[in-house]
């Protein structure tokens, strides 16, 4: 009985701050006129939308900064559906070329670099004179299909027509390090600095500090840029590449959460992804490294990530496995060959500790005289090894790792290479320093190499007490204490 009259005395008790509540909302709907509403007439207040995906993406392409892929492909259908319309729109020609490129890149599909190098050819033909954003996307495209030498000459082309235009240097700072001018390329970025400051010059600012070996400035760039991103897509770029530096100093903690926030502002962010299989595989963590990198491969096909993945599959000792990925690698590059792009250098890369060492020596040969950068020295002054010729190989490897001769990098692979030759040469001294060095920059830089690094290091042992020399000092970089000349 007592339960049953708390009840209704909680019902009464309702009931009448129902009604209390009723008459509030009357007086002010009494007392506020036409401006109180009740609950179920209150108009549908939202705040404003923001731009449509494809008008995003525009200004993405314009100031030549990442674009997210939905945004691009609204993009690039609008464009289409405007040229049917308007086919003498040079300006729409240029942004759909510039539009089909990003989506290239971003989507690993060379498919789409003919149809960006038609968009492009007919903005030209359609304004053949002052058509410096169609020259950009030129210089764009050459460079995302690893085509330096082409890429310099339409960013100098743009320049010339309008040296004050920023988005022209970008790609021509691009260009020229392809090429190993990095004195070109501090030039151009220093004159971009002048122009213009903001999250893509940061981060354009970061690669070059990053090929100086200036670690501690790149990443600061890349964290102002992240912070100053317009949009999720362009912050999660910065992020994935702050993330490859992490990587590169061997900072593995750091590096996973930096894949991660960028696979989370943007799915679509498959290097980022590939990143966070190449850290888990050096934390141990072999189940979650193969399940990223087959969403990056399944999303962004790249050859590259397939070598990687076919080597973490040969240091678990899954041969068969690390062959349907080498076999991936070559039917990925014969795709990328049919869409213009020169993936000679991971070709030759993959043959040398994979294939045929004499090919990989012809096939980067006949690279680096097409462009002679950092990447391709060093790729070729492993291949040099493999094949037996270590006195033609250390050449290359110092002009990957010596400042004096443009290779400011720090990086792993590249001092465990270098390390390696010299052992080969019988210059044990030079030997332990570099491969200390590599081990020292990133513990576990690679599942196949760590291991035969630190066996070389250990056979070549400590370093004999020796009294110190009265001499002149000498150089320990070749045999008679110079360091070889840069490689011509």
């Amino acid at each position: 009985m007592e339960n049953q009259a708390e009840a209704a005395g909680r019902a009464r008790g309702g009931t009448r701050g129902r009604r209390v509540l009723l008459a509030a909302v009357v007086g002010c709907a009494v007392l506020g006129g036409a401006s109180a509403w009740w609950p179920w007439q209150r108009p549908d207040v939202r705040p404003p939308a923001g731009p449509a995906p494809g008008a995003r993406a525009l200004s993405a392409v314009t100031a030549g900064v990442p674009a997210s892929l939905p945004g691009l492909a609204a993009l690039i259908d609008e464009r289409e559906a405007l040229l049917r319309r308007h086919p003498r729109d040079a300006r729409s020609w240029a942004v759909l070329g510039a539009a089909y490129v990003e989506q290239g890149r971003r989507t690993a599909d060379a498919g789409n670099y003919p149809r960006a190098e038609k968009a492009l050819r007919t903005s030209l033909r359609v304004r053949p004179r002052k058509n410096a954003a169609a020259l950009d996307g030129m210089a764009a495209l050459a460079n995302a299909r690893r085509d330096f030498r082409s890429a310099r000459s339409w960013g100098e082309a743009a320049l010339r027509l309008d040296a004050r235009r920023w988005t022209a240097y970008p790609p021509l700072i691009d260009a020229y390090t392809g090429l190993g001018d990095h004195k070109a390329a501090g030039r151009t970025l220093d004159r971009l600095l002048e122009l213009r400051s903001g999250a893509a010059v940061r981060a354009r600012a970061a690669a070059v500090y990053r090929d100086r070996g200036w670690r501690e400035d790149a990443a600061a760039a890349l964290s102002d840029a992240a912070a100053a991103a317009g949009a999720p897509a362009e912050r999660a770029a910065y992020l994935e590449r702050a993330g490859e530096l992490a990587w590169e100093r061997g900072d593995l903690a750091e590096a996973l959460r930096l894949f991660r926030a960028a696979v989370r502002l943007d799915p679509d962010q498959r290097a980022a992804q590939a990143g966070q299989g190449r850290t888990l595989a050096a934390l141990g963590r072999t189940t979650e490294a193969l399940s990223a990198y087959r969403v990056a491969l399944g999303k962004q096909p790249r050859p590259a990530c397939a070598l990687e993945l076919g080597e973490l599959y040969e240091s678990l000792g899954l041969e068969q496995a690390a062959r349907v990925e080498y076999d991936l690698l070559r039917t990925l590059a014969a795709q990328d060959a049919a869409g213009g792009v020169d993936d000679e250098l991971v070709l030759g890369t993959f043959e040398a500790d994979h294939g045929d060492p004499r090919a990989a020596v012809r096939r980067l040969r006949a690279e680096w005289q097409r462009q002679p950068g950092t990447e391709v020295a060093d790729a070729l002054g492993w291949a040099l090894h493999r094949a037996g010729d270590d006195k033609q190989a250390l050449a290359f490897a110092v002009a990957a790792t010596d400042r004096a001769h443009g290779g400011g990098v720090r990086s792993a692979p590249y001092a465990y290479h270098r390390g390696m030759i010299e052992r080969g040469l019988g210059l044990a001294a030079p030997a332990r320093r570099h491969l200390r060095e590599a081990l020292r920059i990133n513990p576990r830089f690679s599942p196949l190499a760590v291991p035969p690094a630190r066996q070389a290091l250990a056979a070549l042992g400590e370093p004999p007490d020796e009294p110190v020399p009265t001499g002149t000092p000498g150089g320990a970089d070749g045999a008679d204490g110079k360091a070889p000349r840069r490689p011509s």
